[in-house]
Order: structure tokens, then sequence, then C-alpha cells
């Protein structure tokens, strides 16, 4: 597996300031070529447990109704998590956790990964294994908004919405202005109280939204939209700031 993070885009975003917002489209009609969307996918680390072959670690489940397992590799978003999931296997499985390691990759190389399963018809899932806090802190937006909380299933984003026009808030990137989804919900807050600064009167409108990455990605391969032109992921800082350190220490 290959680390390719544009570390420079990711905190360059994180730096940014909050335009107008940009009109509020169906977040279902979401899309874009094959390239497009490896460069949406590519800047976030995610994080794999590997073997001794560096290959990923892989359980057998079984499927309602289906008598052939299926062979199930987690992709965790937060390295934390990770590293909880090796430690419970020191206590349940200490040789094979010996041989275990967590290891970051690109959610790019994910994507590149499952769909290369999907067209050889292999038996292996990758499941996203998101932080229970931010799975919370979705609940929480969803019942607050008065929806059924079982109504969300996956891994949240986050993004903001409001203004005069109830759209979809924006950032500056270069020249573009680019609608920021977030994987840690007190990311996009401390982006909010800056906003809240430079401009007061449109901050007291702002809302949270929630979607999942599994919708937002299966969007992108199926469906055609503009609106995700202007989508970026935006991973925790913490990760970015980890990545960031291994990538120094190896002279990078």
């Amino acid at each position: 597996m290959k680390l390719l993070i544009r570390l420079g885009a990711v905190l360059g975003i994180l730096g940014s300031t909050f335009l107008a917002p940009y009109p509020a489209t169906n977040m279902s009609a979401l899309a874009l070529p094959q390239e497009e969307i490896l460069q949406k996918l590519s800047p976030v680390p995610v994080f794999t447990i590997t073997d001794a072959q560096g290959a990923p670690l892989v359980a057998s489940v079984s499927r309602e109704g289906e008598d052939v397992n299926a062979s199930l590799a987690g992709v965790f978003i937060h390295k934390s998590d990770a590293d909880a999931f090796v430690d419970r296997l020191r206590s349940e499985n200490p040789d094979l956790a010996a041989s275990v390691k967590v290891v970051p990759v690109s959610l790019g190389e994910v994507y590149q990964m499952n769909e290369s399963i999907r067209d050889n018809g292999e038996n292996l899932q990758f499941a996203f294994v998101p932080g229970q806090q931010q799975v919370e802190s979705a609940l929480i937006l969803l019942e607050q908004s008065g929806k059924e909380t079982n109504d969300f299933n996956g891994t949240p984003l986050f993004l903001a919405k409001g203004g005069n026009e109830d759209g979809y808030l924006t950032i500056q990137r270069g020249e573009q202005q680019v609608i920021p989804m977030f994987f840690k919900k007190e990311d996009l807050q401390g982006m909010l109280e800056r906003f809240e600064s430079q401009q007061p009167d449109i901050a007291g409108g702002i809302e949270i939204e929630v979607v999942n990455l599994e919708g937002v990605i299966e969007a992108l391969r199926t469906d055609d939209d503009p609106f995700l032109t202007k989508i970026v992921l935006i991973p925790p800082r913490d990760t970015v700031e980890f990545i960031r350190q291994i990538q120094g220490e190896a002279g990078n």
C-alpha cells in the first residue's frame, strides 16, 4: 500500500475563510469521472490493520441468507480506534497481534482496491469504522432536526448550511469556492467560530448537517451532478498532523 496524501491542500483548506453560501441541491445526486473521484479521496488519510505480509487483516463474517461467508477488512477513520483494536487483539490473540501493525493509507487507494474487487467478483469487503464520538454527534444533530436517528448509518460527515439563501457554506481554495465536509464535528465548529468573528450577522443562522461517507462515495461513483465538483473532504486535524509528522521523520 502507498501513502498518497496532499497535505498542503488539506492544511490550506483548514486555514481558509468562508465566503457566500453555495445553493443547496439534492444531496443524493452526487458524481464524477474516476480521475476526479480519486483527486477528492486521495488527500484523506485512513488507517488499516495489516498482517506480516502487508495485506489487510480480514475477518470472516456470515451474511444473512447466504451460505458463503464474506471476508471483511476494517478501514478506521481515526488512528486511535485502530490502535485500540490492536490492543484488544493483543489480549485475545497475542500471536496474531505480534505480526500486525496500523498502517495509514489514502481513502483513494481504498476506493481503487474496492473497485478492483468489485470488478473481479472477489469475496472481500471494506468496512469503514467511524469514531464513536462522531457517530454520537451525528445522532444528536439528527434528533435536534427532528429526524429519526435510525435513518443514519455509516461514517458521518459534517457540513454547514445557512445564510440568506440557506445554501451550503463554502471556503476559498485558490480561485475556487468549495464545500467542505468534515470527518470531525469539532473541526467544523472551530472554523465556524472563526467565521462568526468575521461575519456575525450571517453566522447566527448557520446549522450543521450530517451525511454519511458511504453514501457520498457511492454517489460519486454512480451519479452526475455539478454540485460534486464543489465537495472537499476534510480529514480530522489530528490525523493530518500525525501524517505530517511521520512524513517529516521519513524525510518527505
